[in-house]
């Protein structure tokens, strides 16, 4: 009866000798966890959609309906819990859910002390006008691999996305006859003013990806875009091919729009708008964002 006790409690005892702590890096430096987070909470849409893209579901995440309708790719799969807004999460209803670990961007940075009374927090910090935002993107995709014990699985959509951005590239190549116009990439703020992707922006990086020229160059800013009057638009040629980006709620009303229709690249028919794809997410985004691009591109590409 005594060897029969002992030998499950030295076998738990020898297990738990042999489980190391992980250590881990982000953008704060190393960190040790006691093992690989199993159940994660993301609390920004861009970590979301990272964790999800690496095959992991995630416990918990903010304005599931929001991402849906902004972010849209990757899908929030089944059993996700909603926790609230990305600046104020419920906290309690988190905290019950356990999870093992919760991943941050720097909208939540001041939120750190509170979360660490819950899991161990990490922080990825992407967007810094100081830096190159798109390779940030990509060293934060492996490093949230690496602490998830999922960096195989990192490398193998990195090698997927290098391969689909090329074939975006021929298409379109062949679409244009190896002339390609140059864009002007945007999202509506009204229907008088539009932010403009500029250097450090997603969309800008993704159109480069696919030789595409910015019609309009932009300074870097923290977040790649800088906000103009829409009238401003009027000082690119006709020849320029103008993409805008979805959501946008006031769409129908630019047909009425005496100052949308007045830009000559309207008047030229080289505009379209942009399916949803979030501008200001992780290394994936650069891919959807080029395939919505492209998808774009193609439809207004001129007939042979």
């Amino acid at each position: 009866m005594m060897k029969t006790l002992i030998t499950p409690l030295l076998f738990t005892l020898s297990a738990a000798l042999l489980a190391a702590p992980v250590q881990v890096e982000d953008s704060r430096g190393s960190h040790s966890l006691p093992d690989v987070p199993q159940r994660v909470a993301a609390l920004n849409w861009d970590i979301a959609e990272q964790v999800i893209e690496l095959g992991v579901t995630p416990v918990a995440m903010p304005n599931i309906a929001d991402y849906t309708a902004w972010v849209a790719q990757p899908a929030v799969p089944e059993g996700v819990e909603d926790i609230g807004t990305r600046m104020e999460p419920n906290l309690e209803r988190l905290a019950q859910l356990q999870p093992d670990v919760i991943i941050i961007a720097s909208p939540q940075i001041d939120l750190v002390p509170k979360l660490e009374q819950i899991a161990p927090v990490l922080l990825y910090h992407t967007y810094n006008e100081s830096h190159d935002n798109a390779q940030a993107a990509i060293e934060n995709f492996r490093r949230m691999a690496a602490a998830l014990g999922k960096e195989a699985e990192a490398e193998q959509r990195l090698t997927a996305m290098s391969q689909r951005l090329n074939e975006l590239k021929a298409q379109l190549s062949e679409a244009y006859l190896g002339q390609l116009p140059r864009v002007v990439a945007f999202r509506f703020a009204s229907l008088t003013s539009v932010y403009v992707y500029g250097d450090n922006s997603i969309p800008q990086y993704a159109l480069a990806q696919l030789g595409v020229a910015p019609a309009w160059p932009q300074p870097a800013t923290q977040w790649g875009v800088t906000q103009k009057r829409l009238k401003a638009l009027g000082q690119l040629p006709a020849e320029t091919v103008a993409l805008y980006y979805q959501p946008f709620d006031e769409e129908a009303k630019l047909q009425t729009s005496k100052i949308w229709q007045a830009l000559p690249f309207v008047r030229n028919g080289g505009v379209n708008s942009v399916a949803p794809a979030w501008n200001y997410g992780g290394a994936m985004s650069i891919l959807y964002n080029a395939e919505v691009l492209a998808e774009a591109l193609l439809a207004v590409a001129p007939e042979k």
